[in-house]
């Protein structure tokens, strides 16, 4: 061990080191990745533009939506985004629950 003095806010401070050997072998970090979900398009996919997690969702199945309709509120990096739909159509499928955590480009819902 090595001793050494530090000063801190006009403090001395006496701090000993320990030298440390290094570890050999391999970490394999763990991994906690939900399987992706295979995604069948009867229609256009409505995909996250950025990750986060769903906060709130405004549409069922069936519910007809217009350019522009809020679909989902998804909250990244503390800021909520509103999701709109691209275009005319019909909700037939939602792929996401409020809570869920979704990655960049993943399928939210299904407009037909």
């Amino acid at each position: 061990m090595k001793l050494y003095k530090v000063k801190v806010n006009g403090k001395v401070y006496e701090v000993e080191l320990e030298t440390v050997e290094e570890v050999k072998g391999s970490i394999t970090p763990s991994t906690t990745e939900q399987p992706k979900k295979e995604v069948k398009l009867d229609g256009h996919a409505v995909v996250a533009p950025m990750q986060g997690t769903i906060l709130k969702s405004h549409v069922q199945v069936g519910t007809k939506v217009s350019k522009g309709t809020k679909l989902f509120v998804l909250e990244a990096m503390k800021l909520e985004n509103e999701i709109l739909a691209p275009h005319e159509g019909v909700v037939t499928e939602i792929l996401v629950a409020p809570g869920q955590k979704v990655d960049l480009n993943q399928h939210l819902l299904i407009l037909g």
